[in-house]
C-alpha cells in the first residue's frame, strides 16, 4: 500500500530530529506541503508539476522570493525521497532565484539612539537594575561596536574604567581584542556600575550586565525586550531596508561616542 505524503513527511521529519535537527519552520512548510499533496490526490514519486504548484501557485505571497523559500524547504525532503524511490524530482535551488535577501543595514541618527536609551531607561519594574542594564547594554554596543553576545559576556574584569578600556575575549575568530572607550562611554559604565553595586555586588568574574535578579543577560531576552522598544517607537522595515535591529546599532560606532543626549541618560 502506498503510503500518502504526510506519513513520508512524518517519517521524514522524525529521523531528522532523532539525529538532532530542529526543523522548526521547515518542517511547518513541509507538513503544509504534505497536506496538499495528499489532498490532491497524489501517489507515488515527487514531480515537477507538484513541487511548483506548491511553492508558486498555493504560497500566499506571489513573490519569487516566498516561492524560493518554499523550494529550500521541499528540497531536502525531495533529496531523501529520490534515493529511496526513484523518478523522484528534486527541484534546483536557485528555481525562482534566491532565498534570502540582503536588506540593507538601518543607521541609526543621533537622536533615534538617544529615543532608544531613554526608552530603556523606562523600562518596568522602575527602581530596578533593569532599566539600567538594557540602557547601557545598548549604549554600549551603539558606542563601542560590539556584537551583542561579546557585549552580554563581558565580566566586570573585562571592564577597566581607570584604563578606559574592554578586554573582549573569545570573539567570533576565537580570538581577544582591546577596546578603546570614549570618556562619555567611560561616564555612562561608571554611572551604571555604582548603580548596579546598589543591587547586585560586582563580583571579578561575574557578568559585568546582569539582569534585576544578578543574572546574566539572555541574548533572547534581550531581542524580546529590543523588539518591544522597537514597537513603542514605530519602528518598522521601509523601503527595502529591515527594521532597525540590535546589530545594526554597531555601524554607529566609528567615533566611539555615546550621542550628548543619551550620555546623561546612560
Amino acid at each position: 500500500m502506498t503510503k500518502s505524503m504526510h506519513h513520508l513527511v512524518q517519517e521524514y521529519l522524525k529521523e531528522r530530529r532523532d539525529l538532532g535537527f530542529a526543523l522548526t519552520i521547515p518542517g511547518s512548510q513541509l507538513q503544509a506541503f504534505a497536506r496538499f499533496a495528499d489532498a490532491s490526490g497524489h501517489r507515488g514519486p515527487l514531480t515537477h508539476q507538484l513541487i511548483i504548484r506548491w511553492a508558486r501557485d498555493e504560497a500566499k505571497r506571489a513573490t519569487p522570493l516566498t516561492w524560493a523559500k518554499r523550494i529550500e524547504a521541499v528540497r531536502p525532503f525531495a533529496k531523501h525521497r529520490a534515493r529511496v524511490e526513484p523518478g523522484t524530482y528534486v527541484p534546483d535551488a536557485d528555481t525562482f532565484g534566491p532565498s534570502r535577501r540582503r536588506l540593507a543595514p538601518h543607521l541609526y541618527t543621533d537622536q533615534e539612539i538617544v529615543d532608544l536609551l531613554v526608552a530603556a531607561g523606562r523600562l518596568l519594574p522602575k527602581g530596578t537594575l533593569r532599566p539600567a542594564t538594557y540602557r547601557t547594554l545598548l549604549g554600549l554596543i551603539a558606542a563601542t561596536g560590539l556584537r551583542l553576545s561579546e557585549a552580554l559576556r563581558l565580566t566586570c574584569d573585562d571592564v577597566d574604567l581607570d584604563a578606559g578600556m574592554l578586554t573582549v575575549r573569545q570573539t567570533k575568530f576565537a580570538k581577544s581584542r582591546l577596546v578603546p572607550l570614549h570618556p562619555t562611554t567611560v561616564q555612562a559604565l561608571r554611572q551604571y556600575l555604582a548603580q548596579r553595586q546598589r543591587h547586585v555586588p560586582a563580583l571579578p568574574n561575574g557578568s559585568f550586565l546582569v539582569s534585576a535578579k544578578g543574572t546574566a543577560l539572555h541574548k533572547r531576552a534581550v531581542h524580546w525586550v529590543f523588539g518591544r522598544l522597537r514597537k513603542q517607537l514605530g519602528w518598522t522595515a521601509r523601503g527595502g531596508h529591515a527594521a532597525p535591529r540590535i546589530h545594526d546599532l554597531r555601524h554607529n560606532s566609528e567615533c566611539w561616542i555615546i550621542p550628548s543626549g543619551a550620555a546623561a541618560t546612560a
